[in-house]
C-alpha cells in the first residue's frame, strides 16, 4: 500500500467519524444565542457529551492534517 492510498483510506475514516461525532452531539441553541437568547450557553461539558466533544476536535485535527499531508504528496 503506497502512502497516498493510506492517507486517503485514513481520510475517508476520519471523515465517517467526524460526520458520526458531529451528528450524535447535543443540539444547541443555535443562532437564537447570538441574539440575546439563552443563559447557559457557557455550561461546562460532563461524561459523554465532553468524550464526543474531544472526539470531534481531535477527528477534525486529523482530517486537517491528512488532507494537508495528501496535498503535500
Amino acid at each position: 500500500m503506497t502512502l497516498p492510498l493510506a492517507l486517503s483510506v485514513i481520510q475517508l475514516a476520519l471523515a465517517i467519524i467526524l460526520i458520526a461525532a458531529i451528528l450524535l452531539q447535543q443540539r444547541g441553541t443555535g443562532l437564537g444565542a447570538a441574539f440575546g437568547g439563552e443563559g447557559n450557553v457557557f455550561a461546562a461539558r460532563r461524561g459523554v457529551e465532553r468524550a464526543l466533544f474531544m472526539v470531534t476536535i481531535i477527528a477534525a485535527i486529523l482530517f486537517f492534517a491528512t488532507a494537508l499531508a495528501q496535498n503535500i504528496l
